[in-house]
């Protein structure tokens, strides 16, 4: 059972990878561990085309539409914003409007381009809320200054070991994804990044990070895995910039950079996420499944939550532990 678990497992990530256009595209990267894979990604995602400011709004209608057609907007619960209708006016409370949000702000790296236009993080959100986090860092807090709709997303005292200024917190949701636009602004542009301006980024251009916000964003990557949306999206935007964000398709690499597995080289057609091993395996009995909440798959994407029921046979990652269900 154990060599047959085994090689379904290999054959499960196997597919992972090569049912996404990385293959080729990555292999520049093969081989290299550590901060040397970042320099390779960055030689490889670097050159792209850069769409412009005014063209960010025109990609929208395609990296982040909705399925019902509207836009979607990652700071806000209750919009419902119809692409060009609704873009770019004056407003005087959430849900008015939606524009263009810097999630790395543009003043930390003085307006420059083409970080500036860089779909990757720049992102279509509502006016008033882009207004209330300004240029603030990201992190956690309680509330205390501000609270879009239920409380989407906050700005207050942050409350992570190691910063204790004001920060915006954007809601679990979409944590991960914001986190994996870092990585790749880091990455991108590690040979711009001394000059950056941030209480997130140390200037240094191996690292990146100032401590407490590494440890933050690598915990918000590993807690709100790689979703289909974040894989939509970096395939439509591929389509206006011609890269990708190597941090969506190889879910865990920034684990391979920055976290526990730096000793590890790359593989772009081997490649095994850090989450799905070095765990243990447990049939998928009630007992086990009584208190599962949520359910990835062997990439550390998001499956479902609340249990294993409906699921397709495989094996998957459910509490730290790897569970196959036949």
């Amino acid at each position: 059972m154990k060599r047959k678990t085994i090689f379904l497992y290999l054959a499960m990530v196997s597919l992972l990878v090569q049912g996404q256009p990385t293959a080729k595209y990555y292999q520049g990267a093969d081989g290299k561990r550590q901060y040397a894979l970042k320099t390779a990604l960055s030689d490889i995602i670097k050159p792209h085309t850069n769409v412009g400011y005014a063209g960010l709004l025109e990609a929208y209608k395609t990296t982040d539409r909705r399925a019902d057609g509207k836009v979607w907007d990652m700071y806000s619960d209750m919009t419902n914003f119809t692409f060009d209708v609704d873009k770019a006016g004056s407003y005087k409370k959430e849900g008015d409007v939606y524009n263009r949000e810097h999630s790395v702000p543009a003043s930390w790296f003085k307006n420059a381009s083409p970080m500036y236009s860089d779909l990757f993080h720049v992102y279509p959100t509502d006016g008033y809320v882009n207004n209330r986090r300004g240029n603030y860092p990201f992190g956690e807090n309680k509330g205390e200054k501000y609270k879009s709709h239920n409380s989407f997303c906050k700005l207050g005292a942050c409350t992570v070991s190691g910063y204790t200024g004001i920060c915006f917190e954007p809601n679990d949701e979409y944590k991960g994804d914001f986190a994996r636009s870092y990585f790749y602004m880091a990455t991108c542009y590690e040979d711009k990044i001394s000059s950056w301006d941030s209480d997130m980024f140390s200037g240094d251009n191996t690292t990146c990070f100032k401590s407490w916000a590494l440890q933050m964003l690598l915990r918000w990557s590993r807690e709100d895995p790689v979703s289909q949306k974040e894989i939509d999206r970096n395939n439509a935007v591929e389509t206006y910039q011609h890269n990708r964000n190597p941090f969506i398709d190889f879910p865990g690499i920034e684990q391979y950079i920055w976290g526990t597995h730096t000793s590890r080289t790359f593989s772009s057609t081997g490649y095994v996420s850090p989450w799905a091993t070095g765990i243990d395996e447990i049939p998928a009995t009630q007992e086990t499944v009584r208190n599962l909440v949520i359910v990835y798959d062997l990439g550390g994407r998001k499956v479902q939550t609340g249990g294993t029921d409906g699921l397709k046979p495989g094996i998957y990652i459910v509490n730290g532990k790897r569970i196959y269900v036949n």
